[in-house]
């Protein structure tokens, strides 16, 4: 049987940025009768194994899998491996270099933050965030709670009606990505290297959203990645546009990488990012990885 819906990139409240326990996205995917999801933390596993045997008592198949923050040519990319055996030794170690490095980015926005006046913390932001590194956004959304940062004229547009529902993106966009205000190189582990380790991990490679602004995938890019162990791309996502979906719809069927559908659902961070946002997502292409994880 290959029918039935999927979503294979999920956060939950175990990603520092997402707001659901796993057992709340599974009953999220019961009832709006999904057949499988994969809850795809940022650099980590910690939804596992809980998150199967949640599913299995819901009927629901949840496949593990993480979100690994890359570097490649000067970018950011984000790496899927799902099928992961989360116990590998392989995995465990991109974790700890993932957490180091993002722990020290995390501190060093902040600090950034505060040399051009901004009133944060890095206790606040590390307790808003249960003590895990941050990313760029939850730093932003820290930000932007705080009910002072309102009378910040530096602020000011994030907080207009136009601005509101991506006011942490566009944050992110303003002081986090390069040339901003308070840009902090990337030290993350090389893409290039989780794909060497990644068949150590159990999982199967598939590149995240590879229109994002931060990644900007060419078809050369997929050549490339391809030619070291790329194996699927989350062609299906919320940061594609129709013509995006086709244009690497198109690249995915000539490389031969298995085209995913993922709504990188969070939570209140992303609020047009609605659970089960993502209708493309077909059981088909879990038994498509599956058949690359065997060869």
């Amino acid at each position: 049987m290959i029918d039935g819906l999927v979503d294979l990139h999920i956060h939950s409240n175990l990603s520092c940025d997402g707001d659901f326990s796993p057992e709340e996205l599974i009953k999220m995917a019961e009832a709006l009768k999904f057949r499988a999801i994969a809850i795809a933390d940022h650099d980590t596993v910690e939804a596992y194994p809980e998150a199967i045997n949640i599913g299995q008592a819901y009927g629901i198949e949840v496949i593990p899998n993480i979100e690994i923050t890359t570097v490649f040519d000067s970018r950011e990319f984000h790496l899927l491996l799902p099928f992961i055996d989360w116990e590998s030794e392989a995995i465990g170690d991109i974790i700890g270099q993932m957490e180091r490095s993002r722990l020290e980015e995390a501190q060093t926005r902040v600090a950034r933050l505060q040399e051009i006046g901004l009133k944060i913390t890095w206790e606040e932001v590390w307790e808003k965030c249960g003590g895990l590194p941050p990313l760029g956004v939850k730093i932003a959304q820290v930000v932007l709670d705080k009910p002072e940062s309102r009378e910040n004229p530096l602020l000011s547009r994030y907080y207009d009606e136009k601005g509101q529902a991506l006011a942490p993106y566009l944050f992110y966009q303003d002081f986090f990505a390069e040339g901003g205000l308070a840009y902090v190189p990337k030290k993350h582990i090389w893409l290039e290297e989780v794909l060497k380790l990644a068949p150590l991990t159990g999982g199967v490679p598939v590149l995240s959203h590879p229109g994002a602004y931060f990644q900007r995938t060419t078809k050369n890019d997929l050549v490339h990645l391809k030619s070291l162990g790329l194996e699927g791309l989350e062609v299906y996502t919320s940061y594609h546009l129709p013509e995006e979906v086709q244009f690497y719809k198109l690249l995915a069927d000539e490389l031969d990488l298995v085209p995913t559908a993922g709504s990188d659902f969070h939570g209140r961070i992303k609020p047009r990012v609605s659970f089960g946002l993502i209708k493309d997502g077909n059981y088909q292409m879990v038994e498509k990885l599956k058949q690359r994880k065997k060869r």
